[in-house]
């Protein structure tokens, strides 16, 4: 398993509610969460085998912003 952290642009509930559906059809996403309380926005994802950059890519097609944090 593998977890992912993000820093993107989403900033209130009805924009999660947007992205739900995508993150949602990923099969191998077993759980993900938004902490919009941290300043980054924050999104993690725990997984099996999701590339950081598919991520990317699914949420700036959604129009948000969303960037791997290494930690």
């Amino acid at each position: 398993m593998d977890i992912l952290v993000f820093t993107t642009s989403v900033t209130a509930p009805e924009q999660i509610t947007r992205v739900q559906p995508l993150l949602t059809s990923v099969k191998a996403i077993e759980e993900w969460n938004f902490d919009l309380e941290d300043c980054d926005n924050i999104l993690r994802i725990v997984s099996h085998d999701v590339s950081p950059r598919y991520i990317e890519s699914l949420l700036h097609d959604a129009g948000f912003l969303c960037t791997e944090l290494e930690y």
